[in-house]
């Protein structure tokens, strides 16, 4: 039975009635355009949503750029002009810099320490802390493992290779982190990429999983290839609400909207690993060659992502209180997770000092 099915089935269990008309209707658009298999995840979650809350609510999905720009998103759900719109927490730091680790880590979570921490250690009520100081209700409802890595004309195979290199990425602790290691930061939209990526303006560029890199044509305009992309180690997606728009719904319509999201969080886990494992071998066969960096540069990289991340979160007491509540799950879960290995779900990293960070809290 296909998850859809399942939920559809779930909806009539909790009592949804097919006779009523819809008694809310909601417009919803992404940062995401078609072309961007990213976008796959948004709709999974529309489809299980609308099955499951059935007549009380009808959400209309538009792909990004059909009703805004891919960076008014937040602004056109924070003022009520469109009730939801999905999202990268990430896109906004420049609003709160705490948007960062809610998006991504450098070097420190992956895709299961993103879901276990928004599903039991309190990383759920942060998304709606921070959200919701500009008047927002956070649904997580998509993950993805670490990205890619670096698409590029040139080897990379240490980090002396990055030194004078005008790379895109994404993230502000990433950044900083980039430029410790010699190369300068680009920003631009994923839209972008292929085309500067063609015409040189970048060196080269990380977008997302290899699977979503594919679809954005980056193995037609790149040669190269460096594994794996330790700036971002996982990535987190979800729906920004409008609070009014919520507050709106029944209670019951409201818990339908989080099991969907929960759902398909789990989904979106698996689907973008198989994809990812598809386009993995696409890139071989375009002709792409492929390096990955040893343990002791993997090493070195963690120790400056550390300091990157202390530093990031003393500037905001909002980052330092996401970070630090990452740093306390990570610490109490590896007494299991390192018990259990080789069995285990990923690695404990060598992460941030819980200490520093709370030191932050204040400042």
């Amino acid at each position: 039975m296909k998850l859809t099915q399942f939920i559809a089935t779930a909806a009539t269990a909790l009592g949804v009635s097919g006779a009523a008309m819809a008694q809310d209707s909601w417009t919803m658009t992404t940062t995401w355009p078609t072309s961007l298999e990213l976008i796959e995840i948004d709709k999974s979650f529309v489809e299980l949503a609308n099955a499951l809350t059935g007549d009380a609510l009808s959400i209309e999905f538009f792909e990004g750029g059909a009703l805004v720009p891919a960076g008014e998103v937040f602004g056109a759900v924070e003022s009520g002009t469109i009730q939801a719109g999905a999202d990268w927490p990430g896109y906004w730091a420049g609003r709160n810099s705490a948007f960062s680790p809610l998006a991504t880590t450098a070097s420190l979570f992956n895709a299961v320490d993103y879901v276990n921490w928004i599903q039991q250690w309190g990383g759920r009520e942060l998304y709606n802390e921070i959200y919701g100081k500009f008047g927002m209700v956070y649904l997580p409802y998509g993950v993805t493992n670490n990205e890619s890595g670096f698409r590029t004309n040139k080897k990379i195979e240490t980090l002396a290779d990055l030194e004078g290199m005008r790379l895109r990425l994404s993230g502000l602790e990433q950044g900083r982190l980039l430029e410790k290691l010699g190369g300068s930061q680009v920003s631009m939209a994923g839209g972008e990429i292929y085309q500067s990526l063609e015409r040189g303006v970048i060196d080269g560029a990380e977008f997302s999983t290899p699977n979503v890199d594919f679809s954005g044509g980056f193995q037609q305009v790149t040669k190269f290839w460096a594994t794996p992309g330790w700036h971002q180690s996982a990535s987190v997606f979800g729906v920004m609400i409008n609070k009014a728009s919520w507050d709106a719904l029944s209670a019951e319509t409201q818990e339908k909207l989080v099991i969907a999201a929960d759902a398909n969080l789990v989904w979106s886990l698996a689907f973008t690993e198989k994809r990812a494992t598809e386009a993995y071998q696409q890139f071989i066969d375009a002709g792409i060659e492929i390096t990955r960096y040893d343990d002791e540069t993997l090493a070195e990289i963690q120790t400056m992502a550390n300091t990157v991340i202390e530093e990031a979160a003393c500037e905001n007491p909002d980052s330092a209180k996401v970070y630090l509540s990452q740093v306390e799950y990570l610490n109490d879960y590896a007494k299991w997770r390192d018990a259990s290995a080789p069995f285990n779900l990923g690695r404990t990293p060598n992460g941030p000092d819980a200490e520093t960070l709370r030191g932050c809290l204040g400042n």
